[in-house]
């Protein structure tokens, strides 16, 4: 099988699970699956050198207008121009067809204008792993890195050490930073980091590192100690610390969540931990996971057990 024909096998796969998700009224699930697999489609069709021809881009723009379609019914059912699961279904075959040296005709009806009103943001260069450009509206905003939000306190929430029962083993968590392929279109980045049970309830209060203004090459810099509140032992079984990274959205006047990173018990050892970021939203029941690229890019931690 020629690289095109691996190509067209993983998305009918991807076409295939999100249409069960579909079927399932899992939306979120489907509505996440439709963009990733539309975003891998416009990433090949933009590939250079060019791997389809003009009339295959042509049909992958139309199934990228599909699948774009097919998500807005989802997330807005009163939707003017809607796209059933029945027809996005359709796309399966019109996927095959790729690979046909007579291709039938698209099996899918699109409405008018269907093809200009995509999401402009799918004209990007998209990492296939899932890393949305999703913040290009704050590309003018990056220099200032002041807080823009005030939701955002930029000094943080962070809680002083306290000290527990006597007997007992203490966290110290130290944030050195985090690996992100566009680390430096961020407005005022922070760290949320919570302490949830295994049905996600919380076990302390979260905290919120200062705003990051510092960045290096790929990573945003902290620097932050983070104190859990209550010692290891207290900590219920299956309990894990959450790290969700966090930032403004200019535009939108919202705060936004780009990905995040757990470390469960097994884990807590003294000395540098490294671990792998995973795509929103926050999954605190650690249920569905799925990695936000498979580049060398991780939150770099240093553990610090201490006795009381």
């Amino acid at each position: 099988m020629g690289d095109r024909g691996k190509l067209v096998t993983r998305w009918q796969t991807s076409l295939r699970k999100g249409t069960d998700f579909d079927s399932w009224g899992q939306v979120v699930e489907a509505v996440e699956e439709y963009q990733m697999l539309e975003r891998q489609l416009n990433k090949e069709m933009n590939a250079k050198p060019p791997v389809f021809s003009e009339s295959q881009k042509k049909t992958l723009q139309q199934i990228m207008a599909c699948l774009n379609l097919r998500a807005e019914t989802l997330q807005s059912p009163s939707a003017t121009d809607e796209l059933s699961l029945e027809e996005l279904k359709k796309l399966d075959k019109a996927l095959q067809d790729l690979l046909s040296s007579s291709p039938s005709e698209f099996p899918v009806d699109l409405p008018a204008g269907a093809l200009r009103t995509r999401s402009p943001k799918m004209n990007l260069d998209i990492d296939i792993e899932g890393e949305e450009d999703e913040e290009d509206e704050e590309e003018d905003a990056m220099p200032q890195l002041q807080s823009k939000s005030q939701n955002i306190k930029p000094t943080g929430t962070l809680l002083p050490r306290i000290a527990h029962e006597p007997g007992t083993t203490g966290l110290s968590i130290h944030l050195e930073k985090i690996g992100l392929k566009d680390s430096t279109s961020y407005l005022d980045p922070f760290i949320t980091v919570s302490v949830k049970d295994m049905a996600g309830v919380d076990v302390m209060k979260s905290q919120d590192t200062p705003v990051a203004t510092k960045r290096e090459d790929q990573y945003v810099i902290y620097k932050s100690n983070v104190e859990l509140q209550k010692p290891l032992e207290k900590l219920p079984k299956g309990t894990a610390v959450f790290f969700e990274f966090k930032h403004y959205k200019a535009k939108k006047r919202t705060i936004s969540c780009k990905c995040f990173a757990f470390m469960e018990m097994d884990e807590i050892k003294h000395g540098p931990l490294v671990i792998e970021l995973y795509r929103k939203p926050t999954d605190f029941k650690r249920k569905k996971l799925s990695l936000l690229t498979s580049k060398p890019l991780y939150l770099h931690l240093n553990l610090i057990l201490y006795e009381n």
